[in-house]
């Protein structure tokens, strides 16, 4: 099973907005304990990417994205994919997990 690799976007020093939110961090550590307690089948890789420092090309991307107002942070990416930003609702990042799955399911029985 491939692992579904989940990236939370965020700085230090938290955004104008979301100043009565938890930091990026503590975002993607929330994430991480819900999302592995609902999916306990299923491999993740949770990234955290400060966006003063990305590393690799689509940090970099998101990253210069987010400084140029294109986004909020903390930002949410799976696979590639924006998913939330701001303060992410659990209930449409678990959708996107399940449609995933349901699309990786489907490759799978394909080629088998």
């Amino acid at each position: 099973m491939t692992p579904i690799i989940i990236t939370i976007y965020g700085a230090e020093v938290k955004c104008a907005s979301c100043i009565h939110l938890p930091t990026a961090f503590e975002t993607k550590e929330w994430l991480e304990a819900a999302i592995t307690r609902k999916f306990p089948e299923q491999k993740f890789e949770f990234v955290y990417c400060d966006i003063d420092s990305p590393d690799g090309e689509e940090q970099a991307s998101f990253a210069e994205r987010i400084l140029d107002d294109e986004f909020f942070y903390p930002l949410v990416v799976l696979n590639g994919e924006v998913v939330a930003e701001g303060n992410p609702k659990l209930s449409s990042i678990y959708e996107k997990i399940k449609q995933h799955q349901s699309a990786a399911e489907n490759t799978s029985q394909a080629s088998g």
